[in-house]
C-alpha cells in the first residue's frame, strides 16, 4: 500500500464492494470486496496514525456502509455511495493520511 492513501483505498472499497453486489447480483461477493478494502485501509491507517485512529475511522467505514442504505431511499444508490465513501477519504484525510506527507 506504499503511496496509496488509506482513504482511497476505503473509498474504493465503499464504491467498488456496491458495484461488485450490484453488477454480480450476489452481494457476497461485494461484501468480500468491501471487507478486503477495509482490511487494508485499516492496516494503513494503524501504520500512519496508531490504533486508536485505525479503530475510530474502521468505525466510520461500517458505519458509512450501514448509512448509506437508508440514505440510498432519499437521494439513490449510487449518489448514497458517493457520499459517504467522500466522508470516510476526507476523515481519513484529516485524522490519517496527511500524515504521511
Amino acid at each position: 500500500m506504499a503511496g496509496v492513501p488509506a482513504g482511497l483505498v476505503a473509498a474504493g472499497g465503499l464504491i467498488g464492494g456496491y458495484g461488485v453486489a450490484r453488477w454480480t447480483k450476489r452481494r457476497p461477493l461485494g461484501g468480500v470486496a468491501l471487507a478486503a478494502a477495509g482490511a487494508v485501509a485499516a492496516k494503513g491507517w494503524r501504520d500512519k496514525a496508531g490504533n486508536g485512529t485505525a479503530a475510530a475511522l474502521s468505525g466510520l467505514y461500517v458505519a458509512a456502509f450501514a448509512g448509506s442504505h437508508p440514505l440510498a431511499k432519499k437521494v439513490g444508490a449510487w449518489p448514497s455511495v458517493f457520499g459517504v465513501a467522500g466522508g470516510v477519504a476526507a476523515a481519513s484525510w484529516v485524522l490519517a493520511d496527511r500524515r504521511g506527507e
